[in-house]
């Protein structure tokens, strides 16, 4: 008895190259450029929004937003929000302050110590949400307010710092082949972020981990681990931002790095459009720092009142929600057709079992 049988699993081919994924993959860089132009060469304040104060000033001040909107990225990598990143910053901007300023001790020393308090507080998120499994987005909103309040305790909302050494200012506004420094060094940082989040096992662990955890549990991985790292991580990104904050201020008060959330957290959504469209990604991200930052500047030039700002940084955080959520789940239908698609082909041509005949001779 002869049986032949053809069995073929079913292949999900990747995703070939085509025009239409190119311009979503590129669609917040380009209408960054548009905003540049239009602003540039077609408004009214051209002249005003091309001078070299204002784009240093574009430039040197994204560095912050940049910074809390990476360190955003990093848990966000595994599912986990991260709210208190823009505390951490005011926590960091006002122990720098105090220390190099009020208590008249080096640079060097308020950098550290601005630092270490900012790992204190991602410490305590840590143990929030992946020791005793908190819901991250209330843990960490949480600590975004206790920190608030802490520092309102502190400074008597007053400002602080007011000893700090002008070369501290000095060296915040200095430049590098024409660019603000601050923006060579968040550039540096981010392409530091990049690395670790997507070539290194420590990135593809936390990818696999927003993938589906429990599977990530299964396969061995140490998740808990993971999200301590990822949380400290950005508490230390929160921690540079306000260093940096205080060197470009030269003072901190308890309010002033919490009004980056709104901005880093629409950067990092509309980051999730671009570049690895409905992935969390820090070079999508930076265009999304920079398109907002573009556009209100622009509108700020053009005579905008000041309830402008805040009304479309809460527009550009909703629509840039709107549009991750709509790219992932296009992501999910494409990728699910593909493989019913996949199956239903190799069942249709998979060659039925042949059996011979058997007769009585």
């Amino acid at each position: 008895m002869t049986m032949t049988a053809s069995t073929r699993r079913p292949r999900i081919d990747r995703e070939r190259f085509s025009i239409s994924h190119a311009l979503e993959s590129a669609g917040i860089p380009i209408l960054l450029v548009l905003l540049v132009l239009y602003f540039g060469f077609v408004s009214s304040v051209g002249d005003l929004f091309l001078s070299s104060g204002n784009l240093h000033n574009i430039f040197a001040n994204q560095s912050v937003t940049g910074l809390i909107a990476i360190g955003m990225v990093i848990p966000l990598v595994a599912g986990y929000f991260d709210l208190s990143v823009a505390a951490i910053a005011g926590l960091s901007s006002v122990t720098f302050a105090s220390v190099s300023g009020t208590h008249g001790q080096p640079v060097i020393s308020g950098i550290v110590a601005a630092i270490g308090v900012a790992l204190v507080a991602g410490g305590i998120n840590a143990l929030l949400v992946a020791v005793l499994r908190l819901n991250p987005f209330i843990a960490t909103f949480g600590m975004y307010i206790l920190i608030g309040g802490l520092l309102e305790w502190y400074t008597d909302g007053s400002p602080v710092g007011s000893g700090l050494p002008n070369s501290l200012g000095d060296f915040g506004n200095q430049e590098f082949l024409g660019i603000a420094i601050l923006f060579w060094l968040l550039m540096v940082l981010a392409l530091v972020a990049w690395y670790v989040l997507t070539q290194t096992p420590f990135g593809r662990v936390l990818t696999a981990i927003g993938s589906n955890e429990n599977a990530a549990r299964l396969a061995g991985f140490r998740v808990d681990r993971s999200l301590v790292i990822a949380f400290m991580g950005s508490a230390l990104f929160g921690g540079m931002a306000g260093v940096v904050l205080t060197t470009r201020s030269m003072v901190a008060d308890s309010t002033q790095a919490q009004s980056f959330l709104f901005p880093a957290l629409a950067a990092v959504f509309l980051g999730q459009t671009a570049i690895r469209p409905g992935l969390n990604n820090v070079w999508g991200t930076m265009f999304g720092v920079f398109l907002v930052a573009v556009a209100v500047n622009g509108l700020q030039l053009l005579g905008a009142d000041t309830w402008v700002t805040p009304v479309f940084n809460g527009a550009a955080l909703v629509i840039s929600v709107a549009l991750s959520t709509l790219i992932a789940r296009a992501r999910s239908r494409k990728a699910t057709s593909i493989l019913v698609n996949e199956v239903r082909q190799a069942s249709v041509t998979e060659t039925p079992p042949q059996t011979e005949k058997v007769g009585t001779q």
